[in-house]
């Protein structure tokens, strides 16, 4: 150990020179006594040495000439280094590993969280697209790369493998310490993957499938299933580093009022804290935070703050002092001492989240008595928490620190993010009487199993059209394990927009599971006005079709929550028998029945769809049918559409209902009473089915079966009809004339109705033989309600 601590001054001294270090960045670099910044050092390394380097220790063995016998290069096995620090690995060399074939399939998917494409490329063998494998370890990662195996944020060790022949079959490896794992394709012998480990046990587990909707079923006893979000939590979310003060909060929300343009929730970053001490509040910037979110809330609206997992090492700090008083603090190597670590505060510690009695008494923190300031309105973002430190290896930890049972650091790595969330959604329970009310909570790392808590998005994206690109793949494949309500910040993290790529990430944006804008305190104000008139209404046309369609959005979260089939899908997810689909990652799927292609280039004024030729597609905006190549049913078909700056390419699946509200509002709060609109999209038998779930859509109540499922069947030779299953009780609370449905849109409709009726009344309709679009007005009928339509 003498001689370690020694090669690391040295490495510090070479590193720094005689430079005082006063803290560091997100990125892990220096910040010295004279305000300068250490600068980052590009490792130049020829390629072929390195090849041959990594050969070297990895699979070549060397002849030991004394007695003929082989050993294995042994460096970095019982201590290793990384720059200046040092893992002391008191337990020796330890991993575990397998080989997992998948025969006949050349389509695997899953491992995220990486920033490439969602099917897994070749680390390895003659065809490799990439030279390292694909790495698990949850990290703070600054400006990430694209098209890379490194390490994000987040991990889920599954994969999903998808066949023509062998169906869907799945292997989830449930271990949380840094993993590798490498592909290589055998071309019709199918994939071979191998994994290993650094730690823990081999505890893997095989799903069978055979098709997506029973792999994600298995999937989901396993995890856990999706958690109801609120209602909310599904509009827009404006968010940035930072609003700077209460009038800059009223500044922007009232900007949002007078544009008519719909947001629900408002968020604060760390500057909004007294000194980074979060569940505090600067009492300069926001003297008066319980009016500021009364303001808002009283006008349908809620706010977020930032709370991270570091604690600022302050003996005045009330959280540290009781914290430290407690014993609640991740040690260092020796088990002994609280680790100190560097992040936004300064000096910091870190709650040791794996211990459940730290997990409780963090739930504590959020009830109205210890967050002061703190509403019901007030909700939680969880940043930072992969654990960020910026002085750790990797900015992270150093993996020989304990845990309050003395387990190391490199054993439970990639649980500590989840346990964090899992904490805060807990204590967004508990602070209401009752433990009544659903939770909300962003959180930047997860595992398998994060998809109970809450939401999770891509991290630190960057402001160009490369990042717009890889956000779809990135979002498919956090769908592929399991995590649903997730989403890639509007506009980027980092940089600054343009018009163009601002208004088309606002239209991807709004066909993403989870849709928040966000800023880098460097980036310039980038709210939707910011950019002109006229490139706000285009902005306002996308977030306004995003909240038309919450009615869909909601019923597909109600689907994932009792499925754990995701919200997201690939293509292949509903079209398992068309291999020509399975590679697609720039198109994909909202539930069944939405076909999403994002444009993410500039200028683009066309786009090339793949469309599946087993059923009919409409295009949302005009409700004309897509035109299908002759006697073409199977397989897939493609199609070159118009895509200009004010238009997203979205299409509706023949023989589909989709429930929207068409009233503009400026909250989903303001939405929950006005009336639905069925749009109905018939397949080639003139028939179409869809569903519509309703509940109070903020509380629990759902749990004990508050709520109701219209479930619409539609025979244009004969009728229309909505079956309503659910909670009586509930269901006859409501008022007759709640829910209602004011409008009918059937596309694809082949022929004129003589006469539309129910019961013994005549309902207006109007008929576009061109387009083949039938409207009936006014039917006066609750989505609460059983009711048939008559069609002659």
């Amino acid at each position: 150990n003498e001689i370690a601590d020694a090669d690391a001054d040295s490495v510090h001294a070479d590193r720094h020179g005689d430079k005082e270090i006063v803290g560091y960045w997100e990125d892990g670099l220096a910040i010295y006594a004279d305000g300068t910044r250490e600068e980052k050092r590009e490792e130049i390394i020829d390629e072929h040495e390195a090849a041959a380097a990594e050969q070297r220790k990895l699979m070549e063995v060397e002849s030991d000439t004394d007695n003929g016998e082989f050993k294995w290069d042994t460096e970095g096995m019982w201590e290793e280094k990384f720059k200046e620090h040092s893992d002391s690995k008191p337990y020796g060399p330890m991993s575990v590993g397998a080989d997992i074939s998948f025969p006949s399939s050349s389509h695997i998917f899953g491992l995220p969280e990486h920033a490439s494409s969602a099917q897994l490329k070749d680390t390895t063998g003659a065809n490799a697209h990439y030279r390292e494998p694909y790495r698990l370890y949850n990290l703070d990662v600054f400006e990430y790369e694209l098209d890379e195996t490194m390490a994000l944020y987040g991990e889920v060790p599954l994969i999903v493998s998808q066949s023509e022949t062998s169906g869907t079959v799945g292997v989830f490896w449930f271990n949380p310490s840094e993993t590798f794992v490498d592909v290589e394709s055998k071309g019709t012998a199918g994939t071979n993957t191998h994994w290993i480990s650094e730690s823990g046990v081999f505890d893997l587990f095989l799903l069978p499938g055979p098709n997506p909707r029973s792999l994600y079923e298995q999937y989901a006893r396993l995890t856990g299933r999706l958690s109801l979000p609120p209602m909310f939590s599904l509009g827009y979310h404006q968010c940035r580093w930072n609003y700077r003060d209460e009038d800059d909060v009223y500044q922007v929300h009232e900007k949002f009022e007078e544009l008519d343009y719909p947001y629900d929730v408002l968020w604060l970053d760390i500057e909004h804290t007294d000194g980074k001490r979060y569940f505090t509040w600067d009492q300069h910037l926001f003297p008066d935070p319980m009016t500021m979110q009364k303001k808002l809330s009283d006008q349908g609206r809620k706010m977020v703050t930032i709370v991270d997992p570091h604690i600022k090492r302050d003996a005045n700090y009330y959280i540290h002092k009781e914290a430290t008083a407690k014993g609640l603090y991740i040690k260092d190597k020796t088990g002994e001492k609280d680790y100190d670590g560097w992040c936004w505060p300064g000096s910091s510690s870190y709650l040791d989240f794996t211990s459940a009695h730290v997990r409780d008494w963090w739930a504590e923190q959020f009830a109205y008595n210890r967050y002061i300031g703190s509403t019901s309105s007030l909700y939680t973002w969880n940043d930072m928490n992969e654990p960020s430190v910026f002085n750790g290896p990797e900015v992270s930890m150093q993996k020989d620190l304990r845990n309050l049972n003395g387990v190391e650091h490199r054993e439970w790595h990639n649980l500590y993010g989840i346990l964090f969330q899992k904490a805060t959604a807990e204590g967004l329970v508990k602070r209401n009487e009752g433990e009544n009310i659903r939770p909300f909570v962003l959180s930047r790392s997860f595992f398998a199993g994060s998809q109970r808590y809450g939401a999770i998005w891509t991290g630190d994206n960057e402001s160009s059209w490369g990042h717009l690109e890889v956000a779809a793949p990135m979002l498919l494949s956090l769908n592929i394990g399991a995590l649903s309500f997730v989403g890639a910040d509007v506009g980027g993290f980092f940089g600054n927009p343009d018009a163009e790529l601002m208004t088309r990430w606002m239209q991807a944006g709004a066909y993403q599971p989870f849709f928040r804008g966000h800023a880098h305190h460097d980036a310039k104000r980038r709210e939707p006005w910011m950019f002109g008139d006229e490139w706000m209404v285009k902005m306002r046309r996308a977030a306004m079709a995003r909240y038309a369609l919450l009615p869909y959005w909601y019923t597909l979260f109600q689907e994932a929550s009792v499925s754990g089939m995701p919200v997201m899908r690939t293509m292949w997810m509903e079209y398992p028998e068309i291999g020509e689909l399975y590679h697609l990652d720039d198109q994909y799927l909202i539930g069944s029945n939405l076909l999403v292609k994002p444009v993410t280039g500039p200028g683009v004024k066309e786009s090339t769809i793949s469309f599946p030729a087993e059923d009919l597609w409409f295009d949302v905006d005009t409700m004309v049918g897509v035109e299908r190549p002759m006697g073409h049913h199977d397989g897939s078909f493609s199609r070159t559409v118009s895509s200009d700056i004010d238009k997203i390419p979205v299409y509706q699946r023949g023989g589909s209902v989709i429930p929207r509200k068409l009233r503009l509002r400026r909250s989903t709060e303001m939405m929950t009473n006005d009336p639905y609109t069925l749009y109905i999209a018939l397949d080639e038998s003139q028939m179409a089915s869809g569903s519509l779930y309703m509940d109070d859509e903020g509380t629990f109540n759902h749990v004990n079966g508050e709520y109701a499922m219209s479930n619409f069947t539609v025979d244009m030779n004969e009728s229309i009809k909505c079956e309503v299953v659910g909670s009586a009780v509930w269901i006859d609370q409501r008022p007759s004339d709640s829910r209602l449905v004011e409008r009918l849109v059937i596309m694809g409709l082949e022929k004129k109705p003589s006469t539309i009726m129910i019961g013994q009344v005549k309902l207006e309709f109007d008929y576009s033989e061109k387009n083949k679009i039938l409207v009936i007005r006014k039917p006066q009928v609750s989505a609460l309600r059983d009711w048939s339509i008559m069609i002659q």
